[in-house]
């Protein structure tokens, strides 16, 4: 990690790539392979929606990173104390004002992507569309920022759950079933355990900037039990999707020992720069996991039981 005041430590290629945080992105994908395969499931899939769905939730997703990047140091919230990995603006590789008009344009890019997507799925694609927008800035910047009021966890969980699962799976069926709500609970879960990381490393210094988020009104020990629950959740629930759809319960097991091991490292060390390997741990399970549910599901022999 570079030092603060490190300011040509990168080149201003490596500068943006680092502001997207490619680490977290696989995040975005998650619910997209689970609605896709239950789009397959139900003997909908589409190939170009589901791709374009793809590229519309990543770009949605830098969008918001890089939003999130110029605003939280603004606010101050990440200032020279910081324990996470290097921010652009913070280490003044960016500008905030650089980082705002790349937000702008990546968003813009998703707007544009998400006609096609229109086309496809009709108003409703285009008022998830437009809301999933307004919550890309609306999470750090804005008169009322959902993340410096405790509400980061719920968004994340309602857009990275709900919204991206059910909206790619009604984007290729025309329809929504209870297995689509249901399975986006999970995914939710996990996208959501990716942020409690975050927000418990930054404890500290968002108490001292005002960043009201969740992490700081239930403290360290509350959090870590709300990081357990998120994580143990999707295995918790297998045997309930095991009998709705006949998904075989070996394949996102598989990915139980990792979700153990990050446990274990949250738990024992709940402060410092160890949760940013947890933080980057725990982006790839939420990936892994669902692409062993989405191979589930497809491999699954009850087709036509997402209803």
């Amino acid at each position: 990690m570079a030092a603060v005041g490190d300011v040509a430590a990168v080149s201003p290629t490596r500068a943006w790539w680092l502001a997207a945080r490619p680490r977290t992105l696989g995040v975005g994908a998650a619910p997209v392979l689970v609605g896709t395969a239950l789009a397959w499931l139900h003997g909908s899939a589409r190939a170009v929606p589901a791709g374009v769905a793809l590229l519309v939730a990543l770009l949605i997703q830098i969008g918001t990173n890089l939003a999130n990047d110029a605003f939280d140091h603004e606010r101050g919230a990440d200032g020279p104390d910081r324990v996470g990995p290097a921010r652009a603006s913070q280490l003044g590789w960016l500008t905030p004002q650089q980082l705002k008009r790349a937000t702008a344009g990546v968003l813009a890019a998703a707007a544009v992507a998400g006609l096609y997507l229109a086309s496809v799925g009709g108003w409703p694609i285009v008022a998830i569309g437009v809301v999933s927008l307004a919550a890309a800035v609306a999470y750090t910047g804005g008169p009322w920022p959902l993340g410096y009021h405790g509400l980061g966890d719920l968004a994340v969980f309602v857009f990275f759950g709900a919204v991206a699962v059910c909206g790619t799976f009604y984007l290729q069926t025309q329809t929504l079933t209870p297995v689509a709500v249901a399975s986006s609970i999970p995914v939710g879960a996990l996208a959501t355990a990716v942020l409690v990381v975050n927000n418990l490393r930054d404890l500290e210094t968002d108490r001292r900037a005002g960043k009201r988020t969740l992490a700081v009104r239930l403290g360290r020990r509350g959090t870590v039990r709300e990081y357990a629950a998120l994580v143990l959740l999707p295995y918790a629930l297998l045997p309930a999707f095991a009998g709705a759809v006949g998904l075989p319960l070996a394949l996102p097991l598989l990915s139980l020992p990792t979700a153990a091991s990050l446990l274990r490292q949250v738990t024992r060390h709940p402060s410092g720069p160890a949760l940013n390997a947890a933080l980057a741990g725990t982006a790839r399970l939420c990936l892994v996991w669902a692409a062993l549910f989405a191979i589930g599901i497809v491999t699954s022999s009850t087709i036509g039981a997402g209803g």
